[in-house]
């Protein structure tokens, strides 16, 4: 395709997006259907138009995919309630820690005896597939700051710190591949990539949107009158929070997800601590203006409320042009007992299984835990993995094995999950308000 056509084609499916998005949100199906399956149609699979070579455009596809991520992951953090207190925190910290790694043994396992492929290969396939993705999960996570539903909490807490377990799995993977050093009895993996790598990125992301939080809100009082672009103060923080990080070997996106929720945290703990109750300001500018009166200052706005549009509107553009590139990376032989066998595995054994054995000991109740266990969306994420490791010298025969395994995992993930999420959150949602009104 040309530039010309590609530019006909998004700017079609941008303008049928932006005006049928009442229609849209009435389907039985997710938006992300309809772009893989235009995609589906141009690509090799269909019409061949085009097609996307992954392992070419593997530099091109991991920016792309990294930016993505990088905008959901922030969108997800400030949605996050306050305060943080461990007992609410404590499922969504299971499943991010203990349901990933589990996660990531099956899958290597089932690489390791059923597919055939080296044990590095496998854990990196594991570290691949394992993370939920924060970029198509939309549709069952927090749809707005503060939502208290604790199924879309949990998915969405999840989402926005598996990379933590993630990342120390790719590179364990990539180490036991001979294209990262692990260290003598992998001393080096351990702290180095679990150990400070983890623990460098909480801190760079708390520090980070904590001191944002406090100077926009020292800036931006009533009584000084100092503009604010809040689009850009977020585009901002989301930049160095990553760049420091990598900067300093810690998982870059782990530290914009928790830069995020300190932005959120520290602006409504000031907010509170100034008598100002969230949702005020908007309440306020509503109001008929009194000409003849003088009016009152509203109560500054908040930067993780105020950016949130925008983020949001970012992702739909970033899941519109990667699910449609997604289509048109999916060729026919992609399809075979192999590709497909590993996504039923995937999600009918390892996500339930492994969701069940993080959530023991928790309060969560056996219907949540069940539709957590379904609602394991791969996406972007994995791609953007796969990308990474490609870049990092996994050789080619071994990238297209593992490229194949991925898009076909994915391209499924989008069709079964989206397909079923929103039968399936109604009726969760319908029977909680019933037994809410019987009681």
């Amino acid at each position: 395709m040309t530039t010309a056509q590609w530019f006909l084609l998004v700017g079609v499916l941008m303008l049928a997006r932006g005006l049928t998005s009442t229609a849209l949100k009435k389907l039985p199906f997710t938006s992300a259907i309809v772009y893989l399956g235009v995609g589906m149609i141009l690509g090799p699979s269909v019409l061949n138009f085009f097609y996307f070579d992954p392992f070419r455009q593997s530099a091109l596809l991991e920016l792309l995919t990294e930016i993505a991520v990088l905008i959901s992951l922030f969108s997800a953090g400030v949605k996050m309630p306050v305060p943080v207190v461990y007992p609410r925190w404590r499922a969504p910290l299971r499943l991010a820690w203990v349901s990933m790694t589990v996660t990531v043994a099956l899958v290597a396992a089932f690489s390791w005896f059923v597919l055939g492929l080296p044990l590095g290969a496998g854990i990196l396939l594991g570290a691949v597939l394992a993370p939920t993705d924060p970029v198509l999960a939309t549709d069952v996570q927090s749809r707005h700051p503060g939502d208290n539903d604790q199924l879309r909490f949990t998915l969405t807490s999840e989402a926005g710190m598996n990379d933590g377990t993630a990342f120390p799995f790719v590179m364990l993977g990539l180490g036991l591949l001979g294209l990262h050093g692990l260290g003598e009895m992998g001393w080096r993996w351990v702290l180095v990539d679990v150990l400070w790598a983890t623990s460098a990125a909480i801190a760079i992301g708390v520090i980070g949107g904590a001191a944002i939080g406090r100077a926009v809100w020292a800036l931006r009082r009533p009584e000084r009158q100092h503009d604010i672009l809040d689009d850009l103060v977020g585009l901002g923080l989301i930049a160095i929070v990553y760049g420091l990080s990598i900067s300093l070997n810690a998982w870059g996106f782990l530290a914009v997800f928790f830069a995020a929720v300190a932005l959120r945290q520290t602006e409504l703990k000031l907010a509170r601590e100034a008598g100002i109750k969230p949702g005020q300001r908007n309440a306020e500018a509503e109001k008929p203006i009194d000409l003849a009166v003088a009016p009152e200052p509203l109560p500054p706005p908040i930067v993780s409320a105020e950016a949130l549009i925008f983020k949001e509107h970012l992702e739909r553009l970033s899941e519109l042009m990667l699910v449609l590139l997604l289509g048109g990376m999916i060729a026919p032989d992609f399809w075979n007992w192999r590709t497909v066998g590993l996504a039923l595995f995937l999600f009918f054994i390892a996500r339930p299984l492994s969701v069940v054995i993080g959530l023991i000991g928790t309060s969560t109740s056996w219907r949540l835990t069940g539709i957590a266990g379904w609602f394991g969306v791969r996406g972007i994420g994995s791609i953007y993995y796969l990308m990474y490791a490609i870049q990092h010298g996994l050789p080619q025969d071994l990238a297209r094995d593992l490229i194949q395994l991925t898009l076909v995992v994915i391209t499924m993930s989008i069709v079964l999950h989206g397909i079923s999420v929103k039968p399936l959150l109604n009726l969760l949602w319908r029977r909680g308000k019933q037994r809410g009104t019987k009681h």
